[in-house]
C-alpha cells in the first residue's frame, strides 16, 4: 500500500507542515529516489525538534553543534547540502541562507 503524498510546492515541500508525518517524509524520498536510513531519521527528527523549539530551521553551523556532528561528515551523509532534504523529507519550511 502506497501513502497519498499531500499537494507541494514546485521544490517538493509540504505546502502545509500540519500535513506530515514519518510515512509520508518517507514516501516523498521514495518518489525522490532518496533512501533514508536510521542516522538520516535522526536527522530529521532532530530537525523538527530544533524547529519546535526555536520556530526556524536552523543554518547548518547552528544544526550540526545541535547535533554533536561534524559538519562535513553531515554533507557526506547527505550528499548535498543536508539541510533542503532534511527540511523537506521532515515537512519543514525551506531552509534559507547558507544550508
Amino acid at each position: 500500500m502506497s501513502t497519498e503524498i499531500p499537494e507541494r510546492d514546485g521544490d517538493g515541500y509540504l505546502l502545509s507542515m500540519h500535513d506530515w508525518t514519518r510515512e509520508i517524509g518517507q514516501a516523498m524520498a521514495d518518489a525522490d529516489g532518496v533512501e533514508l536510513d536510521d542516522a538520516k531519521w535522526t536527522h530529521i527528527m532532530k530537525a523538527r525538534e530544533y524547529y519546535e523549539d526555536e520556530a526556524v530551521v536552523p543554518p547548518i553551523r547552528k544544526f550540526a553543534k545541535f547535533l554533536g556532528e561534524n559538519q562535513k561528515e553531515i554533507f557526506k551523509m547527505w550528499k548535498t547540502g543536508p539541510m533542503k532534504p532534511i527540511t523537506k523529507y521532515g515537512g519543514l519550511p525551506k531552509p534559507t541562507g547558507c544550508v
